[in-house]
């Protein structure tokens, strides 16, 4: 596997989730920057051997807006 995709979320307390499609890894984050970070250190957590950790990680931002009438 060369890349591995994260559906980044703004949580409902505030900071981001992000959820790995595919694989079992989930992590959260108070800023963008340390969400990166975690996300990085779940990744090397999740996979046994460097060989196999995906070469890049690409995050999928999602942003849910509300609009009333």
């Amino acid at each position: 596997m060369n890349e591995l995709f994260f559906l980044v979320e703004e949580a409902i307390e505030g900071g981001y989730t992000a959820r790995a499609l595919g694989e079992a890894i989930f992590t959260e984050g108070e800023t963008m920057d340390e969400l990166k970070a975690n996300i990085r250190e779940a990744v090397h957590c999740h996979y046994d051997e460097d060989a196999i950790i995906p070469k890049v990680i690409r995050l999928h931002l999602v942003k849910e807006e509300i609009i009333t009438m």
